[in-house]
């Protein structure tokens, strides 16, 4: 049992004190809300800042405007913040503003000065909160030399203190830990609620089941190392599922890199004495075309008859009577714990295969389901949206506002290995 504690904004003396709060809304895109799951999550801490008085700042990341290779950004009205600003005013009558601070043309934004009259209209009370530019708009904030040190200094000299709320913003910026080492810095209401439900993986009901499932084992590898050793059961998807069938299998599926058969490949050997976890979907979907689907152009393989040299077009699905599947349902079916992160269909236009793995879990009614990954709840929400909106108020589910950020703790082996969680520990 883990018995590391979060200082808790709950603890936090807020009373007409500046309070600059890192959430994570980055849920912008092309100018509009995609979904506003995320924002709402956080407005409990908001709301809580407003009860103690305190005079929220606050600031989240959109996109990636920043360029690593060039060191140059592309400061664009697709990844503002403004139309988050206006669903908050709205969904909850305050009169926010949005900050703007101009940029430096390729350089991002460099002079911070526009923030200190915006603060001033804050403590007069001439508007309810005030919402920095993209933080990735600053330059520094994901820099790794002195410009990372000013910046934090910069934006600190105007808080008096740091919340973080953003548990989903895994990565160690600016605004996620520069800011925590020079201000008093205490976790938001739903840092703590993801943390706390993280310890349902790290120390599950048994048996835990979790399903995974990408496009590239680079960004899997890691963490399903880790995964298999706590977990019960493992099943794979996606890329992660075609490369270890390839390799298990010595066939060849059309799309699979050298690189993720080489990764495949030395994920097998390396969870070798935990192969038993491993619980392989027996129906996979071949198709013909990568991004059209016709009456002809796909089929159904059973894995069972794959033979050695056996050469596959493009594997976009797992078939729906797979989770129909003996073994597979009655694993999910029997499991105490479920740890989702995977769509089972690789594109669009194949959608059965994750129908029927939402359905085959929600089947199971004594488990914790714990969903991670904005795909993987983006894709139950569309295909059985009624299902959806009962397992939002069903106690039974979980739904984590960040699919890396878990991925990442559960390759370190706890949220309080994550360098943002980290600075935040009592």
């Amino acid at each position: 049992m883990n018995t590391q504690k979060l200082k808790s904004m709950l603890d936090a003396d807020l009373k007409n004190k500046v309070v600059l709060v890192r959430m994570d809304h980055n849920v912008v895109k092309k100018g509009k809300i995609k979904d506003s799951m995320r924002i709402d999550a956080t407005i409990p801490t908001l709301l809580h800042i407003f009860k103690k008085g305190g005079l929220p700042v606050i600031m989240t990341h959109v996109g990636r405007p920043y360029d690593k290779k060039t060191g140059q950004f592309t400061i664009s009205d697709d990844d503002s913040v403004v139309p988050i600003v206006k669903y908050l005013n709205q969904k909850l009558g305050l009169n926010g503003s949005a900050c703007e601070c101009a940029a430096d043309g390729s350089n991002g934004i460099t002079n911070l000065d526009p923030i200190r009259p915006a603060i001033k209209a804050l403590k007069a009370g001439l508007t309810d909160f005030v919402y920095l530019p993209n933080t990735r708009w600053f330059n520094g904030e994901e820099a790794k030399d002195e410009s990372a040190d000013l910046l934090s200094q910069k934006l600190a000299a105007y808080g008096d203190v740091f919340i973080n709320d953003a548990f989903g913003s895994w990565q160690p910026h600016v605004s996620t830990v520069g800011l925590a080492k020079l201000l008093p810095a205490y976790a938001g209401l739903l840092m703590q609620k993801e943390v706390q439900h993280l310890q349902d993986i790290f120390e599950p009901q048994r048996p835990l089941v979790s399903v995974v499932a990408g496009a590239k084992f680079d960004t899997k590898i890691g963490p399903l190392s880790s995964l298999i050793q706590i977990s019960d059961f493992l099943i794979l998807g996606g890329v992660l599922y075609n490369a270890y069938l390839c390799v298990k299998y010595g066939i060849k599926i059309k799309g699979v890199g050298a690189d993720d058969l080489e990764l495949a490949a030395k994920f097998l050997n390396d969870v070798a004495k935990f192969k038993g976890r491993i619980v392989e979907i027996p129906y996979i979907v071949e198709s013909d075309s990568f991004d059209q689907v016709s009456p002809n152009s796909h089929r159904v393989h059973a894995v069972a008859d794959l033979k050695a040299g056996t050469e596959l077009n493009y594997v976009l699905d797992a078939a729906p009577q797979a989770l129909a599947d003996e073994r597979v349902a009655s694993i999910l079916l029997s499991a105490h714990t479920i740890f989702i992160n995977a769509v089972m269909g690789y594109t669009t236009l194949f959608k059965d295969g994750s129908m029927a793995m939402f359905q085959a879990i929600d089947q199971n009614k004594i488990a914790r389901k714990l969903f991670g990954g904005g795909d993987t709840i983006q894709e139950f929400k569309d295909l059985l949206p009624g299902t959806f909106t009962k397992a939002i108020n069903d106690e039974k589910y979980y739904f984590f506002t960040g699919g890396g950020a878990i991925l990442d703790a559960i390759e370190k082996g706890s949220p309080y290995f994550m360098k943002p969680v980290q600075t935040l520990i009592q």
